[in-house]
């Protein structure tokens, strides 16, 4: 995997409330791999981290989400965490950044609660999907076909359920990015 991304960057997408392994390590591993990685916002500064119901560390900022542009970047990864997709499911410039990725067939990932913004932007319908099983319901229901497996993969759209995945997850989701744009599942 030592540079398998180089030349890539990679938009991580999250808020205050993301859970802290489901970014960190993603991130780390996105880097080892050679990606630039930035980590977008709806806000500057930093965001706050959790370890399920606890604080965790802080993370900063790279670009707030008035600054990226989603033709910047040739990926992007969404982490959990309760509260960070439901804010940021909340801001249509958020669900717009997101929807962006699926319209030009670059690669997502998400993991946990991650795909609650798959569901908001209107692109799981026809995927096979994982989660958190607490989102099965709005993932069935948004008409993806969701299944209770460590990592998912629908043309280009890795998913995982929970920390325990990330593992699975991180590899597949370097050799999804490693192998760009998809195409032939847009946005529907």
């Amino acid at each position: 995997m030592a540079q398998k991304l180089s030349g890539k960057r990679v938009a991580i997408l999250a808020t205050d409330g993301f859970e802290q392994s489901e970014l960190t390590e993603p991130k780390k591993a996105l880097e080892g791999a050679g990606a630039q990685v930035d980590v977008i916002a709806p806000h500057g500064g930093s965001i706050q981290g959790m370890r399920h119901h606890d604080k965790g560390e802080t993370c900063p900022v790279d670009r707030t989400l008035e600054q990226a542009n989603p033709e910047d970047y040739d990926a992007l990864m969404l982490p959990g965490g309760v509260a960070n997709p439901d804010q940021l499911r909340m801001n249509p410039m958020a669900v717009d950044f997101t929807r962006s990725f699926f319209t030009a067939g670059k690669p997502v990932a998400a993991i946990c609660h991650g795909p609650w913004m798959l569901v908001e932007a209107g692109v799981v319908r026809g995927r096979r999907v994982t989660s958190w099983p607490s989102l099965r319901t709005d993932l069935k229901n948004a008409g993806a076909d969701w299944s209770d497996e460590t990592v998912v993969t629908d043309h280009g759209l890795v998913t995982s359920r929970r920390p325990d995945d990330l593992p699975a997850f991180c590899p597949k989701m370097i050799e999804e990015f490693a192998e760009g744009r998809q195409g032939t599942r847009a946005a529907q």
